[in-house]
């Protein structure tokens, strides 16, 4: 399935004016406060009327305000799920779960609109031991999930999902990023997604769409756009990084894991994964180090060689350094001054320096 939107709207401040293509997987829409992510995500669930747009999912047109069509929010098959969960509170986990299906259109048993089997989607979420409770003795993470199961037990052609962990600490973050995973891995359904970590992104997002002042910057895959230096102003330098995709080779005896990355090996604090599985790493650019030679008797255990690729000088004292290590893309956010000293400059050979105990933990999912 794939959703496409071309869209055109006057919001208070600035012109939304816009176009990208969400297959399925996960594409976050990310930016600055005020950039026009809602919106976007609202003129597809059909909860505004946008001046000009055409958004069509899966071949169904949702909305074609050139030749005057506009389905009705209750007939687009949307899943909705918001920062805050909105059960009812006066009925089970279960009841709450099976709410849409009973009121949504019924598509067919078998073949790709089938309704998700019940059992399959409480067993992806991990909530069948909360089906006979009601939701007010459940947890924050908890009233996710469920909330969760049951925009996609409604049958949607298409979920969204705005800001759905904000509202969560970061520990109930942590126990709901794995199940959001699976479900991008399972269900074979475009999911658009409004988020402002970047953290979360890394490890969830198949495709990025970056909007600024309701115009889009850049799109395209995540580990393209997160790690692209020309964009990191849109996204925040502290933010900036890049993604790779790893393995997990082998579980160390000091309490250290093993991965394996196109950029090389890389040690991380322990991931409670067994070998072989693949899985995503975020690497900051600010917890990257270069050197021209290779360094001796100093404590960071990941040392991977790298060739500069550009070098892209800030407003400030700072620098962004994209290097080649291997076949993945690595920042790095050094000062300017240090890109002088060291004499950087496009095609030399350096590397790259990690720290192991400076990869979070939340920078590393599946």
């Amino acid at each position: 399935m794939t959703l496409q939107v071309a869209l055109r709207h006057q919001v208070s401040g600035f012109a939304l004016d816009l176009a990208f293509e969400a297959p399925a997987g996960i594409t976050a829409l990310i930016g600055p406060s005020g950039a026009g992510k809602t919106t976007v995500v609202n003129a597809v669930a059909g909860l505004m009327r946008p001046d000009e747009a055409r958004i069509v999912c899966d071949g169904t047109v949702l909305t074609d305000t050139a030749r005057g069509l506009y389905l009705p929010a209750h007939r687009r098959r949307i899943g909705y799920v918001f920062q805050d969960a909105r059960l009812f509170p006066h009925l089970t986990v279960r009841q709450n779960l099976l709410y849409g299906r009973w009121f949504a259109p019924r598509p067919p048993k078998r073949g790709p609109d089938a309704v998700p089997e019940f059992d399959r989607i409480v067993d992806l979420l991990g909530i069948a031991a909360l089906l006979a409770r009601r939701t007010a003795a459940l947890s924050g993470g908890e009233r996710q999930r469920v909330a969760l199961g049951r925009a996609i037990l409604s049958a949607p052609r298409i979920l969204l999902m705005d800001e759905p962990l904000a509202a969560l600490d970061e520990a109930r973050k942590a126990d709901i990023l794995p199940y959001l995973e699976r479900l991008r891995d399972e269900l074979a359904l475009p999911i658009l997604y409004v988020s402002h970590s970047p953290a979360e992104i890394a490890r969830l997002a198949t495709t990025v769409v970056m909007l600024k002042a309701g115009q889009m910057v850049a799109t395209g895959p995540a580990s393209q756009v997160l790690a692209d230096p020309a964009l990191a102003p849109a996204l925040g330098l502290r933010e900036a990084g890049a993604v790779l995709s790893a393995r997990v080779a082998a579980q160390e005896d000091d309490g250290l894991t093993r991965l394996d990355t196109p950029a090389g090996p890389i040690l991380v604090p322990q991931v409670d994964l067994a070998p072989g599985t693949a899985l995503r790493l975020r690497i900051p650019a600010q917890d990257v180090m270069i050197a021209t030679e290779t360094p001796r008797a100093i404590s960071a255990l990941n040392i991977l060689p790298a060739t500069v690729r550009d070098i892209r000088m800030g407003d400030g004292p700072g620098a962004l350094v994209r290097l080649q290590a291997g076949d993945a893309i690595i920042l790095a956010r050094i000062t300017g001054r240090s890109v002088r000293t060291l004499g950087l400059t496009p095609g030399c050979a350096v590397f790259a320096v990690l720290k192991a105990v400076s990869v979070a933990r939340e920078n590393v999912g599946g």
